[in-house]
């Protein structure tokens, strides 16, 4: 089985995702992992408050860890401190990295691209269901 952390937005994918990770069995889903933007203290991705954030992970029983975001970062700081984390979690024995994504094909490679050196980027649930119109 390998060892992972799992992108964590709160949304509809990444809850998808975990429970079909988690059914499969093939990977440990270590921690979940989430970007928070400082200033308002919410979910970067959706805005969620931290504490539900946090709520969601001790319901679901994985450890939470966040990457603290500026407001607007820009690439250059979100890379850098994208990669540090990743880094670190590597450190802890993390081998893969799961992503929610279903469609966004640019973002997939983006992620395969920047992480291929350091860990190993799955878009579970990327191709595995039909678009609808």
């Amino acid at each position: 089985m390998n060892n992972t952390y799992m992108n964590w937005s709160g949304g509809k994918d990444s809850s998808l995702c975990l429970h079909r990770v988690l059914e499969e069995g093939r990977y440990q889903v270590e921690t979940l992992l989430t970007n928070v933007n400082t200033s308002h203290n919410r979910i970067s991705m959706h805005g969620v408050r931290r504490e539900l954030l946090e709520a969601q992970a001790a319901s679901i029983g994985i450890p939470l860890q966040t990457l603290e975001l500026s407001e607007q970062p820009g690439m250059e700081e979100y890379e850098q401190a994208t990669l540090e984390k990743v880094a670190d979690l590597k450190k802890q024995g993390c081998t893969h990295a799961l992503f929610g994504d279903i469609f966004l094909e640019d973002l997939r490679l983006y992620r395969e691209e920047n992480y291929k050196a350091r860990i190993s980027a799955v878009s579970f649930l990327y191709g595995k269901y039909p678009r609808l119109s």
